[in-house]
């Protein structure tokens, strides 16, 4: 019989991303705490978001705001890497950059992981910023499912490609 498989990825769906942007972009143009601070959402090229408000605070809330949206949208919170509220002229930014893929340390990290505390015969290769995950049965790749969600990784892990 041939080997069973699956890939284990970080990505973000843009498109999610997107639509809790824009549901954020809406609630603070109509909530009334939001009201005169200039609080605004918006892409900054593809792979950044730019919060500006008047006051640290409202930049915050606005972040707040966003995170919610994401969850709601079954996304995760690890995909972003927001900076501290920083003053520019009268406002003050929050730069906000997604992150994707899995960087080779920490492929690394999930490879030893799976031989260490994994089932025996189960194989990870490392491919490009992803991890392919093979084994005979297919019990022992749904353990090593469960062992990598039970890890806290400070990026976003999905489970594709299974075969």
């Amino acid at each position: 019989m041939a080997d069973s498989s699956f890939d284990i990825v970080s990505k973000l769906d843009r498109q999610e991303v997107d639509n809790a942007l824009g549901q954020t972009a809406r609630e603070i143009a109509t909530r009334f705490d939001f009201k005169g601070t200039g609080a605004e959402i918006e892409w900054k090229g593809d792979e950044a978001i730019e919060i500006t408000a008047s006051a640290d605070d409202r930049a915050n809330a606005v972040l707040d705001v966003f995170k919610q949206k994401l969850i709601k949208r079954n996304q995760s919170l690890k995909i972003l890497e927001a900076s501290e509220p920083r003053p520019s002229g009268q406002q003050s930014k929050i730069g906000i950059t997604l992150k994707e893929g899995i960087s080779s340390e920490n492929a690394k990290k999930i490879s030893k992981l799976i031989r260490d505390e994994g089932p025996k015969g189960v194989k990870a290769q490392i491919q490009g910023d992803e991890l392919r995950v093979s084994s005979k049965s297919r019990d022992d790749l749904q353990a090593v499912q469960t062992l990598v969600r039970e890890q806290d990784y400070d990026f976003a892990v999905q489970f594709v490609n299974y075969r």
